[in-house]
């Protein structure tokens, strides 16, 4: 099962981002493309790779099984040995400004969308803030850590999860799908982060363009799960309908029951 995070690391090492920034942003991303048959976490194994500088912007690393995965909410990220899609990659976002942090995270969705568009027509979607659904069921998603030194945001670790050939999902069974169960056919997980390396690429190189971030989240809104639909909404003991209106550049998820509210990450629960 997928699980969706976005952290901010304050780390104590600075490098100095800003003169690699140009030569390091026309590396590919996927380029090198590193497959681990077993690790811990590919966001940890990433990040250690970025501090130790044996990694820099474009590294991908697909792992078969993760012992220690990432989840949402600091649960942990469970998906079956050679299953399913994980991958974590090294982004240099020195260039961008720290504001357009949920403009990098629907970067990211973005691309994890474009992939599976490919195989599913219909219904696909990204739940706020950056999961990926197929109707009412979870098919993917999205860690974003990021490193962030003297107030500047120098790296980013985006870790990205599908459900490619598992079929069950321990306790979650009604929530989780992956893409077998809705096409019928079987993939290699592999060949699928290969080519979600190209997305990324694509979106990553949008979102560096002068108008990327605003161009970015009017396509974020045009896929967004439930827009303009009535859902119950869960704040602390308290459970209401709300109209989906959206998602501010900060992030924040915008619906309104009478009034609009703004939701940061955490502080509510869908009842689907």
């Amino acid at each position: 099962m997928i699980g969706v995070l976005m952290n901010n690391f304050h780390v104590n090492f600075v490098k100095n981002s800003n003169s690699l920034a140009g030569s390091a942003v026309k590396t590919v991303i996927g380029t090198p493309f590193t497959h681990l048959n077993r690790v811990n976490s590919t966001n940890i194994y990433a990040m250690e790779q970025l501090q130790a500088k044996l990694a820099e912007h474009g590294a991908a690393f697909f792992a078969d099984l993760q012992t220690a995965g990432k989840g949402q909410m600091g649960k942990k990220w469970e998906s079956e040995s050679g299953q399913n899609l994980l991958l974590s990659v090294i982004l240099n976002v020195s260039t961008l400004h720290i504001g357009h942090q949920f403009a990098l995270s629907a970067a990211i969705a973005l691309a994890s969308w474009d992939l599976l568009s490919t195989y599913i027509p219909s219904e696909l979607t990204i739940k706020w803030p950056n999961d990926i659904y197929w109707g009412d069921r979870k098919a993917g998603g999205i860690l974003i850590e990021n490193q962030i030194s003297g107030g500047i945001w120098t790296y980013a670790i985006a870790g990205i999860g599908m459900n490619i050939n598992q079929t069950h999902f321990e306790g979650v069974m009604q929530k989780a799908v992956s893409l077998k169960q809705i096409t019928g056919k079987i993939y290699h997980p592999i060949e699928l982060a290969k080519a979600l390396c190209i997305h990324l690429n694509n979106r990553y190189h949008q979102l560096l363009e002068p108008d990327g971030p605003e161009k970015l989240m009017a396509q974020y809104h045009a896929v967004l799960y439930k827009k303009e639909q009535l859902v119950k909404l869960k704040t602390g003991s308290i459970t209401a309908t709300y109209c989906i209106d959206g998602v501010n550049q900060f992030g924040d998820l915008l619906a309104t029951a009478g009034i609009q509210h703004q939701f940061r990450h955490g502080a509510v629960e869908w009842i689907i």
